[in-house]
C-alpha cells in the first residue's frame, strides 16, 4: 500500500513539473506577441505545439513512474515515431514549414506590417508588406496590390532586406 502512495506523489510531482513548465512557456510566448506585434493566432498555434510535447513527455514519465518497463515504453514510442516519420516524410513540407514557422515566431526579425524586400537572385526581387506570418506560409501584398505567399521553410531561406521609414529609423536611434 505504501507503494502506491510513493507512486501517487510521484505521479503528482510529474503534473506540478509540467504544469509550470506549461505555464512558463506560455508566458514567454505570450510576451513574445505582445513584444514582436505578432498575430494571436500564431501565439495559440505555438503554444498547442508545445503543449502536444509536454504532455507526451509527461505521459511517458508517469508510465515509467507506474512500472512500464522502460524496453516497452522504448518500443511503443519507437512504432509510433516511425509511423508519423513515414507519415511526414511522404508531406515533409508540412513538417518543415511548421518548424520554420516556430523559427521565424521566436527568432526572425520580419514581424508583421514590415516593408520587405526578398533577394531572389540579381536582378529579381520581391518587394512588399508582410500581413500574415502563419503556420505554413508569410504572405506579402505588393504595391501593385497583388498577394504573395512564400511557404515559410523558403522565407527562412532567402536573404531579405527590411525596409525602414524614417519614423522607424528615428525610434531605433532613441
Amino acid at each position: 500500500m505504501k507503494l502506491y502512495y510513493v507512486k501517487i506523489i510521484e505521479t503528482l510531482a510529474v503534473i506540478i513539473i509540467y504544469i509550470i513548465l506549461k505555464d512558463i512557456c506560455f508566458k514567454i510566448i505570450d510576451k513574445t506577441v505582445v513584444k514582436r506585434f505578432l498575430q494571436e493566432a500564431r501565439g495559440i498555434i505555438t503554444k498547442r505545439f508545445i503543449n502536444i510535447i509536454f504532455l507526451s513527455i509527461s505521459v511517458a514519465v508517469t508510465l515509467l513512474v507506474w512500472g512500464v518497463k522502460q524496453a516497452d515504453l522504448a518500443i511503443f514510442i519507437g512504432s509510433v515515431l516511425t509511423v508519423v516519420g513515414v507519415a511526414f516524410f511522404a508531406q515533409w513540407s508540412i513538417l518543415s514549414n511548421v518548424t520554420s514557422s516556430i523559427i521565424i515566431f521566436f527568432n526572425h526579425p520580419i514581424k508583421i506590417n514590415d516593408s520587405i524586400v526578398i533577394l531572389e537572385a540579381k536582378d529579381y526581387v520581391i518587394e512588399g508588406k508582410v500581413t500574415n506570418i502563419g503556420l505554413f506560409f508569410v504572405t506579402l501584398h505588393t504595391d501593385d496590390s497583388e498577394e504573395i505567399t512564400l511557404p515559410n521553410n523558403i522565407f527562412i531561406q532567402k536573404s531579405i532586406k527590411k525596409i525602414i521609414n524614417r519614423t522607424e529609423k528615428d525610434e531605433e536611434l532613441e
